[in-house]
């Protein structure tokens, strides 16, 4: 298998149109920008409403799944194909990766009150098939993340040191990489967004979070886009995408059909155990 190519490449844009020059220097420095608001109160409570409605017949129709089970669910349901293309969010995402990009991936990171699940330190990059590493992931807050409920933490910088040591964990975790030693590298930055905002941060920062002791529930949109020059390196990982801006002509990409509804229950049906 081809090794991915893991390294980080500056991103240059210095005339961005909707980002600031220095937020796009941040970004390059720390591996992250924040916040920005994707929805205002009522397209936040709407988004919630949303999500609450698809959390309710996945635990009615397949108990065995839990609140993490919603992932790659965006070419089926029309709810979360209109977050991926909401324009705001585009608007930040082009400043860096340009005018040609895609959207591979999304997941609901939702954790319930009490959860004792912690999302280990890790490098999302370190996960996926993918060469070279250059998507970005927008964090879109269903309800408020702060440090009472489990926000995310980034480590500022880990992004431009490469692929970290890590090692296997299997206890009360949601990913089972985490990077050994984090401490070694700083001080973590909390992603604290109110519901509706959210923020973009590299494939190859280091983030995580710890398990959710408050009686708030936690849970964001993750969306993953990519510039189409991104090859992937296992069949299938390139058949679900939705192409968001200009073209991916000549690439290894292809994008289903516009969902026209929310066909939950083919992906239930998909999932299998988890």
């Amino acid at each position: 298998m081809t090794k991915p190519d893991l390294s980080y490449k500056e991103i240059e844009n210095p005339n961005p149109s909707t980002l600031t020059a220095e937020q796009v220097s941040s970004f390059n420095e720390h591996g992250y920008v924040k916040p920005f608001a994707a929805y205002d109160g009522e397209g936040a409570n709407q988004q919630r409403a949303y999500f609450d409605r698809i959390i309710r017949r996945v635990q009615e129709e397949r108990p065995d799944l839990d609140s993490y089970a919603i992932n790659g669910w965006h070419t089926a349901c029309r709810g979360i194909y209109d977050v991926v293309m909401n324009p705001l969010i585009l608007d930040h995402v082009e400043d860096l990766l340009g005018p040609d990009f895609l959207a591979w991936g999304t997941h609901y990171f939702c954790k319930l009150p009490h959860d004792p699940k912690r999302v280990a330190w890790h490098q999302d990059a370190s996960y996926w098939p993918l060469t070279p590493a250059r998507t970005i992931t927008a964090w879109v807050a269903i309800d408020d993340a702060d440090r009472g409920n489990s926000a995310m933490m980034f480590m500022p910088g880990t992004h431009r040191q490469g692929h970290l040591k890590w090692h296997h964990v299997e206890e009360q975790v949601v990913l089972n990489q985490e990077v050994s030693d984090i401490e070694q590298y700083g001080e973590p930055v909390y992603d604290e967004l109110k519901a509706g905002e959210f923020s973009l941060h590299a494939d190859m920062l280091a983030h995580g979070s710890e398990a959710n002791a408050s009686d708030r529930r936690r849970c964001g949109l993750t969306i993953r886009y990519c510039p189409p020059s991104v090859v992937p390196i296992h069949p299938g990982w390139g058949s679900n995408g939705i192409l968001c801006r200009g073209s991916a002509d000549g690439s290894a990409w292809t994008f289903p059909p516009v969902p026209e509804g929310d066909n939950i229950q083919a992906r239930i049906e998909a999932i299998g155990g988890n």
